[in-house]
């Protein structure tokens, strides 16, 4: 690995083993014959220096988050951390939140016309571009605060669009092509695949997250189909690139490459350049299709991805022609509303004339980009047209839009802005992900992130108060610091000090921490959202608070205690408007209901409504107090008072400190079903609810119960380790052991979903059980229920007879049981070379000690 961490990974090696033999430091990029040889055939001396910034990058590292962490603990929750590159990250996606929040809206209409040429010909579609000269606005055209950006542009209104589509359907109304312009198209391909490439377009074709990228890619290299996934080159050797032209003019013909090979320039900020891009290895590439009976599921769908934009990068370019026209309608006859306006209609088609590497490969583009913002024209043809033709309407629409606030960055396109500012290496982006999911800074929503309100409040402190170790270029400065140590021109103790202690450039880590002011914590967990209702971030969660400003102080003098409001889970932050604040305000609170005694237990069923939404529980009834003792109690707790002077003589007394009471066992709570309301649950649907989970029946072939239930991720039945997931919360109480024992038949999907049979096949004639041809974790493999045989690759599982499926059971079980490896002993060292033993000489006679005495 030819790279900062690599190169430390072999120091280490070093430090540890201490050969006494000379050592020489070899690298590769992938896992193949010729790679290994030319590895060994040219090796070089360990580099210090790129260990040293390496070093310098995990004591950085290191230093912010044992220093700033304990700040979050202490002012905004416990288990939170904050780091180089996780808090960075995090600030990210809460600007966007809050560009989102800050956004207005703003409603605009647009005007379609479908037009033909007069007589006969093909119908295009052109859209409304000027009015009277002036430019009709499209979404781009306004700004966050949705407010039009240029005084020459015209926002279209419903009324005067569709009446504006009424005019234009008049025969009567001339329309004319003005202009026609045609120019030709060029499109170039794809570098090859970065780290950070290769997450997004993974994310964007085959929906795979980061981590799900690096994990089906470790596995590719490590079986030697593709080169280091970790790097941030788009380079390629001279071998890979001759394979590619080579096989794309196999496959696309002579004309598919260029005379040039192409050679593509990293845009990466701090790029290391140590690997190649990541590709097909060795020096003839498998195609996706020699692959197919091989590698499987996610496995080939990645290496067909790679092998794709790899090929593409090396051919030629797409060309066609992209034809521009102008077309004008009116002016609308003086009966129209409105009358005399003069319509500029504008259309545009590209043909593609040579598909080039469009024919191996194509690149996708974000869910984000609005279809006005594409860089990519999509492929249309326009019939042939020339200035000053006559066209004929066929259909006018008219069509209202609002402009959208700034996507919410997905793993793909945040794996993209993480690069762009360098913050990060290729290495770390699938884990800074996973970190801030992890933290609960971030949660998933589909395929977009939404930030968290704690993010909110962690993301205020560090901005406040280490506002330098947030910015999004202090780690690309960093990153440029640590290549000057790696070069040799910068000495690390130096700079790791001017880093923690401070120095001409900067006022160091520890002064700050040191130097702290008072942070106010509930300041900082708040946010006013309208003049009384505040967001506050508590411990157990976001919350808004109440408060009535002419009630502040009461008569007493004490101050009015704020009210409380829940707030849904599933509420994004830039969906908690002030009007939003206020609904949930006055929506009706729903109070604790006693619904009746649970007769098992004489317990109270209370139905409630919490923090994670409605429930009914069970509580211990309030013990009862006669009058008397109650009147005793009173009496008690009254000072003494002189009745002359009616001043206190003696204090009430102080109560005995209370013995500690026996553990409380936790009572027991079921939430309700998302169709059921707090307000009108029943007695009876409560206990049904507290008994959960319900035992519909036993397996009849292994006794064990099935059970009926509610989960996270919604209503599931159980039996032993197995489930299968309900159709509707319902069902819960009404499916019957026939139904549960269908939904068992029926294979389950998922991560660890129960492998059926794909094929079946009579019995075994050595076990007598039968055999079934399944598909597992690992790939397809015939069993009789007590030996797996896996069947071997490039054989196709589904042409396996019962002849094969015996044949590959009796070779597995010629073959025995795996070894296990043998456990070594807990605190065993490193396992040394055995010393060759010296020639034996003649034994001495052994003096031998008497035994002591027991």
């Amino acid at each position: 690995d030819e790279d900062r961490e690599g190169e430390a990974i072999a120091w280490h090696l070093l430090e540890v083993l201490k050969p006494k033999v000379p050592v020489k430091r070899m690298v590769f990029h992938e896992i193949t014959a010729e790679a290994i040889q030319r590895a060994v055939d040219n090796t070089r001396e360990l580099d210090t220096a790129l260990v040293d910034a390496q070093e310098t990058r995990r004591i950085l590292d290191r230093l912010y988050g044992y220093e700033v962490s304990p700040v979050l603990w202490r002012k905004v929750g416990p288990g939170l951390s904050a780091g180089r590159v996780q808090s960075a990250a995090t600030r990210l996606v809460v600007d966007r939140e809050r560009e989102r929040l800050a956004f207005i809206s703003a409603g605009y209409w647009d005007l379609d016309t479908t037009l033909t040429p007069a007589g006969a010909g093909t119908p295009f579609t052109a859209r409304l571009a000027r009015l009277d000269g002036k430019k009709v606005a499209t979404g781009r055209d306004f700004t966050d605060r949705g407010e039009l950006k240029g005084a020459d542009t015209v926002a279209l209104d419903q009324a005067l669009t569709t009446s504006l589509a009424e005019a234009l359907r008049d025969p009567a109304i001339a329309v004319t092509v003005t202009g026609v312009e045609s120019k030709p198209y060029t499109r170039r391909p794809a570098a090859p695949f970065t780290t950070s490439t290769l997450q997004q377009e993974a994310g964007r074709k085959l929906r795979f997250t980061a981590r799900q990228t690096m994990s089906v890619a470790q596995s590719l290299y490590e079986n030697g189909y593709i080169t280091y996934m970790r790097t941030d080159s788009t380079t390629l050797s001279q071998q890979a690139v001759d394979a590619a032209r080579s096989q794309a003019v196999t496959l696309y013909g002579a004309d598919s490459i260029p005379e040039q090979p192409r050679v593509y320039a990293s845009k990466s900020k701090n790029a290391q350049e140590a690997h190649e891009a990541v590709r097909p290895a060795g020096d003839v590439f498998r195609t996706p299709t020699e692959l197919e009976g091989v590698l499987r599921g996610n496995d080939w769908k990645l290496y067909d991805l790679i092998w794709k934009r790899t090929v593409a990068s090396q051919m030629a370019d797409a060309r066609g022609q992209t034809a521009s026209v102008s077309i004008q309608a009116g002016p609308t006859p003086a009966s129209a509303t409105p009358a005399g306006v003069i319509a500029e209609f504008a259309a545009s088609g590209t043909v593609i004339t040579f598909r080039g590497f469009l024919a191996a490969y194509e690149e996708g583009n974000d869910e984000s980009t609005e279809a006005d913002e594409k860089t990519e024209p999509a492929e249309a043809k326009l019939p042939p047209l020339t200035a000053g033709q006559a066209l004929s309407v066929v259909d006018v629409e008219a069509k209202g839009h609002e402009t959208s606030p700034p996507a919410r960055y997905t793993e793909a396109s945040l794996v993209k802005a993480l690069e762009e500012r360098g913050i990060g290496r290729p290495s770390t982006y699938a884990a800074i992900i996973s970190t801030i999911v992890d933290r609960g800074y971030v949660t998933p929503r589909g395929s977009a992130l939404v930030p968290n309100w704690i993010a909110f409040s962690v993301v205020r402190l560090l901005e406040e108060n280490f506002s330098d170790l947030v910015e999004y270029d202090f780690t690309a400065e960093m990153e440029a610091d640590l290549d000057r140590i790696a070069n040799g021109e910068a000495d690390r103790t130096e700079w790791l000090t001017g880093f923690y202690f401070g120095d001409d450039h900067q006022p160091g880590l520890r002064p700050v921490i040191d130097n702290l002011g008072d942070i106010d914590a509930k300041t900082l967990n708040s946010m006013p959202l309208t003049d009384t209702i505040t967001l506050r971030i508590g411990k157990y969660g976001p919350y808004l608070e109440v408060t009535d400003p002419l009630a502040e102080v009461g008569a007493d003098g004490v101050a009015a205690t704020p009210r409380r409001v829940n707030l849904p889970q599933e509420l994004a932050p830039d969906e908690l408007t002030a009007t939003k604040a206020q609904e949930l305000v006055d929506a009706p609170v729903v109070g604790d209901r006693v619904l009746g005694i649970n007769p098992e237990n004489g317990k109270q069923v209370v139905a409630k409504d919490g923090r994670f939404g409605p429930y009914v529980t069970e509580l211990d009834p309030e013990p009862e107090v006669t009058p008397e003792e109650a009147a005793a109690l009173a009496a008690a707790e009254a000072p003494i008072v002189d009745p002359a002077t009616g001043e206190v003589i003696e204090p009430p007394k102080k109560r005995a400190p209370a013995k500690k009471k026996a553990p409380v066992e936790k009572p027991r709570t079921a939430s309700l079903f998302k169709d059921m309301d707090p307000n009108t649950v029943d007695f009876e649907t409560a206990l049904a609810l507290l008994n959960l989970p319900r035992v519909v029946g036993n397996d009849p072939e292994s006794g064990d119960p099935i059970t009926a239930q509610n989960g996270r991720y919604g209503p599931y039945l159980k039996k032993g380790t197995d489930t299968r997931s309900l159709d509707a919360e319902a069902q819960i109480f009404e499916i019957d052991l026939d139904g549960a024992l269908a939904k068992f038949a029926e294979p389950k999907y998922g991560a660890r979903k129960a492998s059926s049979a794909l094929k079946e096949f009579d019995a075994d004639p050595v076990s007598g059980k039968p055999i079934k041809l399944k598909d597992g974790r690992f790939g397809p493999y015939v069993t009789d229920g007590e030996t797996n045989a896996t069947v071997p690759r490039g054989e196709d599982p589904m042409e396996i007879d019962f002849d094969r499926a015996v044949q590959l059971i009796a070779d597995k079980r010629a073959k025995g049981p795996a070894k296990k490896p043998v456990k070594r002993a807990a605190g065993a060292g490193a396992k040394t070379a055995a010393k060759k033993a010296p020639a034996k000489k003649a034994a001495a006679p052994k003096a031998t000690a008497p035994k002591k005495a027991q």
